[in-house]
């Protein structure tokens, strides 16, 4: 991995095209809002959407990013497979690290990750969200206060189709009296996955500062560790 963390923020950027709420919330889309926050943190930061050659996911695009961060929500079922099988690929062996926001949870890519269903309860009324901090010591969980809470967000609730996180640093409650394991972290073959729920299209909670800390702090997380590759299949000799 190179000094510094290179990342690319892949969103559908479909919404903001279609809805004027979504393009009044995001006028340069919801990658733009976080590509421009995490510049401002020193990273290394380009941007790939669904309708761009590839998904913007060529393979000089992957084999140059450290973490890659997915938001999708109405187009799932138009990404394209052999693209999600370069991204599985590139995660498992180690190289590439990712983050999953808010209705990333049913992509193609994250559903093929954790080998479920990734279906939870949801509605969307504008209600407060709690979010707790279950693991004070985890590193995603750094410079962040006992809880935060946003104003308005998506209700999404328990149970969470995913298999038990490997970590669980955040836990949510919403005013309708729901709970959500909101902060999952997982590791898969060598690579590392975390999911983070808020952010729904039609509220700025991308611009939150406790929102926008954690993906930062997340993506440092994710980020490929220095390691010697494993070694696999038929191995000659002892170990003596």
């Amino acid at each position: 991995m190179s000094e510094k963390i290179r990342v690319t923020v892949w969103n559908e950027y479909r919404h903001e095209k279609t809805h004027e709420e979504v393009a009044k919330c995001y006028p340069n889309g919801i990658h733009g809002a976080i590509a421009e926050y995490l510049s401002e943190q020193g990273l290394d930061v380009k941007t790939a959407t669904l309708d761009e050659p590839e998904h913007g996911l060529t393979d000089e695009v992957l084999d140059n990013t450290d973490v890659l961060i997915w938001w999708g929500h109405m187009a799932h079922a138009d990404v394209d497979d052999a693209t999600v099988a370069k991204v599985k690929e590139r995660v498992l062996d180690g190289k590439l690290g990712l983050v999953v926001l808010h209705s990333g949870h049913f992509s193609k890519i994250f559903k093929s990750l954790m080998g479920t269903t990734c279906n939870l309860k949801w509605h969307e009324i504008g209600e407060k969200e709690r979010i707790w901090v279950v693991e004070k010591s985890h590193p995603i969980a750094e410079g962040l206060p006992d809880y935060f809470e946003l104003e308005h967000e998506e209700m999404y609730g328990e149970h969470f189709g995913i298999p038990a996180p490997d970590e669980l640093v955040f836990l949510s409650w919403f005013e309708s009296g729901y709970v959500f394991r909101s902060g999952c972290c997982f590791y898969r073959g060598n690579g590392r996955i975390f999911y983070f729920q808020p952010g729904h299209e039609t509220y700025p909670n991308f611009y939150d500062a406790n929102v926008r800390k954690v993906i930062y702090n997340a993506v440092r997380w994710a980020a490929p560790k220095f390691h010697a590759p494993p070694q696999y299949g038929h191995f000659e000799g002892s170990l003596e």
